[in-house]
């Protein structure tokens, strides 16, 4: 049986175990954080030992539609991507 992904609340009450603080501060913090990330990210946003958010301009390409096969162009975008550490890895794939 494979253990599920912690939710946000579970996370909070994790953070509120492990520094004494209540639930609620542990709630606010990961929003404080979620928020950081999202006004940084288009300079980059850095999360020591975990990754980095960043902003990537993708190339216009062309592509297939799979039901008809027909070749379609795909616009050129703007994407956001995590890019984990290798700290992360080094952990996490050992």
């Amino acid at each position: 049986m494979a253990a599920k992904m912690m939710t946000k609340t579970q996370i909070a009450g994790y953070l509120a175990d492990k520094f004494e603080i209540p639930k609620k501060t542990g709630t606010a913090i990961l929003e404080e954080i979620a928020l950081l990330a999202a006004k940084n990210a288009k300079v980059g946003f850095k999360f020591p030992g975990l990754g980095k958010l960043v902003v990537v301009n993708r190339k216009a390409r062309m592509g297939r539609n799979p039901q008809t096969g027909e070749a379609i162009k795909i616009p050129a975008k703007r994407v956001l991507k995590f890019r984990i550490s290798k700290e992360m890895k080094d952990r996490v794939l050992k």
